[in-house]
């Protein structure tokens, strides 16, 4: 019995196809195309709770970790998740064009000054898990932005978001 359990482990490895998405290549030679890695708690526990899914979403590779992988690996994972997971952090809210949704925020970012337009106040979000008091806007494009701790704010930032929340 000990040798089926033995032959039915497999390892992997992942590459990138000519397009550029990840596959996941088995040991035993099948091939899992286009895989996408998934943080289980992206913002509570980034580093722990880690899966890849196939193109239906279908968990493929569950990890405890991200650790986990092997390094040529997570270089991999990496790159896939920064463009997954690409989250402007605001720094600073300049001005916003109305106390009334929708608006057009102009915003400072960890990558430089930018808008955004809030649809509707649902749109800010609450984030519980990190450590402090975070939110999470979504602007009408679907991007998300993190205020990391609006306590960090300048007062005028503040100022302006307490009107939505």
């Amino acid at each position: 019995m000990s040798n089926d359990l033995l032959s039915f482990h497999r390892t992997y490895s992942l590459r990138k196809d000519d397009f550029g998405h990840l596959e996941l290549v088995w040991s035993d030679g099948e091939v899992v195309e286009r895989v996408t890695p998934v943080r289980a708690f992206p913002f509570s526990d980034p580093e722990h709770g880690f899966s890849l899914v196939d193109a239906e979403a279908h968990e493929v590779v569950w990890l405890d970790s991200i650790n986990d992988l092997k390094p040529e690996d997570r270089v991999l994972v990496d790159e896939a998740l920064a463009t997954r997971e690409f989250m402007p952090v605001i720094t600073r809210i300049d001005s916003v064009s109305s106390f009334n949704t929708p608006s057009t925020w102009q915003v400072e970012t960890a990558q430089g000054k930018t808008q955004l337009v809030l649809k509707g106040e649902e749109h800010i979000r609450r984030i519980n898990g990190m450590g402090g008091n975070n939110l999470l806007i979504s602007d009408n494009h679907g991007i998300q932005f993190l205020i990391k701790d609006v306590s960090q704010l300048d007062k005028h930032s503040r100022r302006l978001l307490d009107r939505f929340l």
